[in-house]
């Protein structure tokens, strides 16, 4: 097996330094200072469905994906910023044709680039998964060993944002993200890229190389447990995340973000609270917004919440910085974000499962010092006034209550 990994990863090696030397001036095309991604995923809600005969309008198929890119646009969801459409795994045939990874011919029987095309001619962006093992989770090829032959197929795909999951050996990390990172470097395209290795090297965040992960080139990385439809999932990330706070927040900025998993904002699993609760903290947390939804049928009042414009902006402030849980862990917590207006973003969270919670925020705690505050409700989108010390809120049971503090000039 040794043998196999370093054969493996010589040639992998070698097929990015073949390119390099196919380059005099190599292209080394890099995504830049990014904010956080915005989009649209498969997983959460479609996950592995690929029996299009039994269940023809859920399956991984080229209908479902063009279908998802028409509700981005119509929906409103482009227009706001959700410019990505992602496929995720189960999307290849089960083995390579001459040493590629090519679509499954059946359910996308035009192939990846008819797929981006398509996406492209909609102003939608085009994303795409692979692993960093021999198979994926779900035992479909992986890119372990042929990340320079991967990564030139996807270029040629036209694929703008690249999901590298794990599912093999923790041992191949080390190596096969930088590979994959330079050959996507290599290509002629400039392709985001998330990368999930930090998720499979346990609960510790201090014991993660975030530092490599920036050098290598990671856009974002995935932290922590796959969010699962329901709310414990969504309130146990979101425990995960205030306990690492302080220090996810060192190696947060444009261009490199710590992902808490997909957005189930859109799902009956959760309620409009705890939904409004999932956008506050994602945008506090300068986390990505990516849905797992079915966009062909989300409720009015979810729709509301992901397209609520003041929330999107707090998410994508210039700044690219993470905000953080100002509180001690708790029923009840406070969590704030430094805006590039000098604004601060806060979130009055209420994790209590069956009562409402008054909550309050002291400005003096915040180093805001003016003798008013005006504060912005994001939820009601309007200003509930100056305040002089401080702000409470009634924040219903798993709720959270979102607003903007802008000191007053005297």
């Amino acid at each position: 097996p040794a043998a196999m990994l370093n054969r493996a990863v010589l040639a992998a090696l070698a097929a990015v330094l073949c390119l390099a030397a196919g380059h005099p001036h190599p292209v080394h095309t890099q995504p830049g200072p990014i904010p956080p991604p915005m989009g649209w995923m498969a997983w959460e809600i479609f996950r592995c469905d690929v029996n299009c005969d039994k269940d023809p309008t859920n399956c991984i198929d080229q209908e479902l994906f063009t279908q998802t890119t028409d509700s981005l646009v119509a929906g409103g969801y482009l227009a706001a910023g959700y410019d990505t459409i992602h496929l995720d795994d189960c999307w290849s045939e089960k083995s390579r044709t001459d040493g590629k990874l090519v679509a499954d011919k059946t359910r996308f029987p035009q192939g990846l680039k008819y797929l981006g095309d398509y996406m492209h001619s909609k102003k939608v962006k085009f994303g795409l998964y692979t692993a960093e093992s021999d198979h994926t989770c779900a035992g479909y090829p992986g890119s372990k060993g042929f990340e320079m032959v991967d990564a030139q197929t996807f270029a040629d795909a036209g694929v703008d944002y690249l999901k590298v999951d794990g599912c093999g050996d923790k041992e191949y990390y080390p190596t096969g993200y930088p590979l994959m990172g330079s050959a996507l470097k290599n290509v002629s395209r400039t392709i985001v890229y998330s990368c999930s290795w930090p998720a499979y090297l346990g609960h510790d965040e201090y014991t993660k190389p975030f530092t490599t992960m920036i050098d290598i080139g990671c856009n974002l990385w995935r932290n922590y447990n796959d969010i699962q439809c329901n709310a414990g999932s969504l309130f146990n990330i979101i425990d995960h995340w205030g306990n690492y706070s302080q220090f996810f927040s060192n190696f947060a900025g444009l261009g490199h973000y710590n992902d808490p998993d997909m957005l189930l904002i859109g799902n009956p699993c959760i309620t409009d609270d705890e939904a409004r609760t999932q956008m506050a903290i994602w945008s506090i947390s300068a986390a990505p917004l990516i849905m797992g939804n079915d966009l062909r049928n989300v409720s009015d009042a979810a729709r509301a919440i992901l397209l609520n414009k003041h929330a999107i902006a707090v998410n994508q402030d210039p700044l690219g910085r993470q905000g953080v849980r100002l509180s001690p862990f708790g029923t009840t917590e406070v969590w704030g974000r430094v805006l590039s207006t000098n604004a601060y973003a806060i979130a009055l969270l209420n994790k209590d499962a069956s009562a409402s919670q008054q909550i309050s925020v002291k400005f003096a705690d915040l180093n805001m010092l003016s003798k008013q505050v005006d504060v912005f409700d994001i939820w009601q989108q309007k200003s509930l006034g100056a305040f002089s010390t401080q702000y409470t809120a009634t924040v219903p049971a798993h709720g959270t209550a979102f607003v903007l503090l802008t000191e007053v000039s005297q």
